[in-house]
C-alpha cells in the first residue's frame, strides 16, 4: 500500500516516451517481460504480465488473479494501456503484434525457451533490445525520489535502534533479524536485498549472509542493508569496531582509507561527470594506500524499483551522470583472514551537485 504522505506517483507519459526510442533499438514494437520494467511504465504490481506495446497502444495481459487490481492500478498511476485478461500472453500477444514486423523482447530477462514460443507465436522476426527501459528508468522523478527518501530514512532508524546489539557474543544472524525487523515496523515491505551482517573474518567476503558467528572484542562488523517503500529501494553499509578499539593497526588503517576513500567518491558525484570518474575518486585513494587488489568491485550502482539499476558505477564507464540519478558510492577493502570494511551511502544528483540520502554515522565505534 502506498503511503499517503508521499506524492502521487504518476506514469503518464512513459509508454510513449518507450515508443520513442523503439526505432533506434531496430524494432516497432516491444513486448515488456520484466516485472519492474512493466510496474514502471503502467503501475501494476502483480506477479504475473507480459506488456505490448505498439504503435497502436499498449495492453498488459496478465491472468485472471489481477482482473479487478489491473484496470484499477493502471488507472489510479495514469497509464492508458488497456488491461487483456488471458491465460495465454504469447497467444493473446500475438494477436496484438499482426501488424508489426520487428518485434523487440527484452533480452535480459526473457529465457531461450520464452524466446522461441515468442518467436513461434508472432510469426515474424525478433529483435534483442539491451536497457531500453533501464535508461528511462534510471532518472528519478521527484515522487521517485521522495520513496527512495523514506526508504533511505527506515534504514536510518533501524540500525539506529539495532546497534545497542554490538557487543561481544551477539550473533550476526540476531543482528540481521533485529534490523530487518525493524525496517518492517517502520513500513518497509521488506528488506531490499538480503541483509549482510558479517563479523570479524567473515567481513572480507563483500557478500557475506549472517551466521551463528558470535562479535569478538575488536572485530569489524560490516552492515549492509536497504528497506522498499512503495516498490522503491534504499542501500545503506556501515562499518563498526566491536568493543572499545580495532584488535589491531592494520584494522585501524582500512578504517581511515576506505573513509577517506568514501568521502571522495561521494565529493566527486554532480551532474554532468562521468560514472567512471566517481569510482576512480574511490580507488584513487585506495590504491595509493597499497590497497588496490582488494577493492575488486565497483564503487557503485543505481537504485530505484530495483536494487542494482543504472548507472553503473565502475572504472572506465563514460556515462554521464544526470540530476535525478540515484546511485551508491560504497568502496571497500577486504583482507581475508583479517576482515574488511565498506562504506556506502545512497546519494541523488542534483542539479548543483548532490544530495546523501542515507544518514546514519559513519563513525566505526558506538
Amino acid at each position: 500500500m502506498t503511503d499517503p504522505g508521499l506524492p502521487p506517483l504518476s506514469v503518464a507519459g512513459r509508454v510513449d516516451a518507450v515508443l520513442d526510442l523503439l526505432g533506434s533499438a531496430g524494432c516497432d514494437s516491444l513486448v515488456v517481460t520484466d516485472p519492474s520494467n512493466i510496474r514502471w511504465c503502467t503501475g501494476f504490481t502483480g506477479s504475473t504480465g507480459v506488456l505490448i506495446i505498439t504503435s497502436a497502444g499498449a495492453t498488459l495481459i496478465t491472468d485472471s488473479r489481477y482482473q479487478n487490481q489491473a484496470p484499477r492500478q493502471l488507472s489510479g498511476a495514469e497509464c492508458g494501456a488497456a488491461v487483456e485478461i488471458s491465460p495465454s500472453p504469447f497467444k493473446t500477444g500475438s494477436r496484438r503484434l499482426q501488424d508489426s514486423t520487428r518485434v523487440g523482447l527484452e533480452a535480459s530477462s526473457i529465457t531461450w525457451a520464452a524466446q522461441r514460443t515468442w518467436a513461434d507465436a508472432i510469426g515474424g522476426e525478433v529483435v534483442a533490445t539491451d536497457a531500453l527501459i533501464l535508461e528511462l528508468r534510471s532518472v528519478k522523478t521527484s515522487a521517485e525520489l521522495a520513496r527512495i527518501e523514506v526508504a533511505a530514512s527506515i534504514v536510518d532508524e533501524s540500525l539506529a535502534e539495532a546497534v545497542e546489539l554490538i557487543e561481544p557474543g551477539t550473533r550476526e544472524r540476531d543482528l540481521a533479524a533485529t534490523i530487518d525487523a525493524g525496517m518492517r515496523g517502520r513500513g518497509s515491505a521488506g528488506p531490499s536485498f538480503d541483509t549482510i551482517v558479517a563479523t570479524g573474518p567473515n567481513s572480507a567476503l563483500p557478500h557475506a549472509t549472517p551466521g551463528d558467528r558470535a562479535m569478538q572484542d575488536g572485530d569489524l562488523l560490516v552492515v549492509d542493508c536497504g528497506a522498499v517503500v512503495d516498490g522503491y529501494r534504499s542501500d545503506m553499509t556501515r562499518t563498526f569496531v566491536v568493543g572499545d578499539r580495532p584488535a589491531s593497526d592494520e584494522i585501524e588503517t582500512l578504517l581511515e582509507v576506505v573513509a577517506e576513500a568514501q568521502h571522495a567518491g561521494v565529493e566527486s558525484v554532480a551532474a554532468g561527470v562521468e560514472a567512471g570518474t566517481v569510482d576512480s575518486a574511490c580507488r584513487d585513494v585506495i590504491e595509493a594506500a597499497g590497497y588496490g587488489d582488494q577493492f575488486g568491485h565497483g564503487t557503485g550502482h543505481g537504485v530505484g524499483l530495483d536494487i542494482h539499476e543504472l548507472p553503473a558505477v565502475r572504472k572506465g564507464n563514460t556515462g554521464i551522470l544526470q540530476p535525478g540519478h540515484v546511485l551508491t558510492v560504497e568502496p571497500g577493502i577486504y583482507v581475508a583472514g583479517l576482515g574488511g570494511v565498506r562504506i556506502e551511502d545512497t546519494v541523488v544528483v542534483t542539479t548543483d551537485g548532490f544530495r546523501v540520502l542515507t544518514r546514519f554515522p559513519k563513525n566505526p565505534l558506538v
